[in-house]
């Protein structure tokens, strides 16, 4: 009984917030390894959180997910995120289009996204969606963006749903979603922290 009302409260942030907190424990603690296979589970649920701010972030869902396939795709080849960057830097790939380092460092940008956007929503109250949204995407990506992309992005922030509306999409109150988001925020911090730690430990640039 436990079990079947647990199922029945849990929703796309929850869902979320619970595998970032796994992989997070696992950065931290270091008691296995952190396996390229875990990370990407764990990213393909954040699509479901883009999916539901609509076509603003279509294009940002379309990168996120296809860089997602690309690293699970090859997770048999490469089991941990340390094999990826080891074989494009010895490869001199790093930065090459396609390259399994390039879409790590996507994905890495929309996790950041996501939490960019969350910390907006949750500063004020009465913060449209909007304006966070413009914020989180000017913060974290834009500047990785060509300024048509940009563009396309600004233009689409006027289709974005209200703040009511994407509580409705994720199946959230106000209170709930605060308190999942910020485990979110929280959880994904020592994962992007990791990500950014393996380019520098190789003198990677973090500014591409």
């Amino acid at each position: 009984m436990i079990m079947a009302y647990e199922e029945v409260q849990a929703t796309p942030l929850s869902t979320v917030a619970e595998a970032f907190e796994e992989i997070a424990d696992i950065v931290e603690n270091g008691k296995e390894e952190f396996r390229l296979k875990t990370f990407c589970d764990a990213c393909a649920l954040v699509s479901v959180l883009f999916n539901s701010l609509g076509f603003a972030f279509k294009f940002a869902e379309m990168e996120y997910c296809s860089k997602i396939r690309g690293l699970s795709e090859s997770s048999e080849r490469y089991i941990t995120l340390h094999d990826v960057l080891d074989a494009d830097v010895e490869g001199d790939t790093v930065k090459s289009p396609g390259s399994l380092s390039r879409n790590l460092r996507r994905v890495r940008q929309g996790l950041d996204l996501i939490r960019a956007l969350f910390e907006q929503f949750l500063s004020v109250r009465d913060c449209s969606l909007r304006e966070a949204a413009s914020i989180a995407y000017t913060e974290t990506c834009a500047p990785h963006h060509s300024w048509a992309i940009r563009a396309a992005v600004a233009a689409g922030m006027y289709t974005l749903p209200s703040r009511d509306q994407l509580l409705i999409n994720l199946h959230e109150t106000d209170e709930s979603a605060e308190k999942r988001m910020r485990r979110y925020m929280k959880a994904v911090h020592p994962v992007i922290q990791y990500i950014d730690k393996l380019y520098v430990a190789r003198n990677i640039s973090l500014d591409w």
